[in-house]
């Protein structure tokens, strides 16, 4: 399997704990889950190592959804899970959130494995910037 790795990294106005638990926290996801064209989301969650999730964006074109399973939640440090989506022809990648205090803020690197060799990585930086953009300003008003 040939795959890319994408890294992000943004400073948002919040304490790791308060960013960990809006990661874990399906209705404030349903409002910042929204790259790009998608208007809303619908998020279920079984926020426990093994558990699941599916998330559908709706967009002018339709939805997408997505679904994972959770492999590591370390409050308030680091979450990783599975991201398999329909439109990378359900292939499993890997995605890994590290949370890291600094002063009143937490640093979020966001590294996504596995994504498919063919798909845009700049698509893909695109819109975990904008998740993230909208996940900053959830959490400001925390």
């Amino acid at each position: 399997m040939t795959s890319q790795t994408v890294v992000i990294h943004k400073i948002l106005p919040a304490s790791r704990e308060a960013v960990f638990d809006a990661w874990l926290d399906a209705a404030g996801m349903r409002e910042w889950m929204c790259p790009g064209a998608v208007t809303s989301s619908d998020v279920t969650l079984e926020p426990r190592v093994g558990g699941h999730f599916r998330i559908v964006m709706w967009g002018p074109e339709g939805q997408v959804v997505n679904t994972g399973e959770y492999r590591v939640l370390e409050r308030p440090a680091k979450l990783e899970f599975t991201w398999i989506s329909e439109r990378w022809g359900g292939q499993e990648t890997l995605v890994t959130v590290e949370l890291h205090q600094r002063d009143a803020k937490c640093e979020l690197v966001l590294t996504h494995r596995r994504f498919p060799i063919g798909h845009s990585t700049l698509q893909l930086e695109k819109g975990w910037g904008e998740i993230l953009g909208k996940l900053a300003g959830s959490v400001r008003a925390w």
